[in-house]
């Protein structure tokens, strides 16, 4: 009976956990977006770019530490390996929420920017591209979509399983005495 309450609360915590991940994701995607755009100086829009990286990637640690040890704390019994499978679930919902967003960018908000962006590449590199080249290319304009949510999908996840791996070690603290029985006498 246990074990069903602890599982359902870790499928809750992972639900939150992995929307306000992909949200986190995504609000950066179409921040970096809009930057990108506004016609800035490189410099400016290259340091912008970077801090707006660094909160993003950061803010993404501290939130999965923070379900991790909230769920740990909610449910005393949990152990490491319990907390790893909160932070996989929490993975794949993250990566779902994200690649699903970016998806509807490639496809429906934002088409003509990935076009005129791939345009541009194909007029620099049209003297070194045969048309064999070219057509893979044009190929692979088609389906940007698809491609970029599948990459995105194993990229978040990936990410998440080996963050989560990597902070489910701690997560809930080990008592490196817990072993220990003083003799009796």
């Amino acid at each position: 009976m246990e074990q069903n309450v602890i599982q359902k609360n870790m499928w809750n915590t992972a639900g939150k956990a992995g929307l306000v991940l992909g949200l986190v994701s995504t609000v950066y995607l179409f921040i970096s977006q809009f930057i990108g755009q506004a016609g800035m100086p490189a410099f400016l829009n290259s340091v912008i770019s970077f801090v707006l990286w660094a909160a993003k990637f950061i803010g993404c640690i501290w939130i999965m530490k923070f379900f991790m040890k909230k769920f740990a704390s909610e449910n005393g019994s949990v152990t490491n390996s319990g907390t790893f499978r909160l932070g996989l679930a929490m993975s794949v919902l993250s990566a779902v929420v994200y690649a699903a967003f970016t998806f509807a960018n490639v496809a429906f908000i934002s088409p003509d920017l990935f076009s005129q962006q791939m345009d541009m590449v194909m007029q620099q590199m049209a003297p070194m591209m045969d048309s064999n080249t070219q057509s893979v290319m044009e190929t692979y304009m088609e389906r940007l979509p698809q491609i970029t949510f599948i990459s995105n999908l194993i990229y978040c996840f990936l990410y998440g399983m080996i963050l989560s791996f990597i902070l489910s070690r701690n997560i809930p603290s080990k008592d490196p005495f817990a072993e220990y029985k003083p003799d009796e006498q």
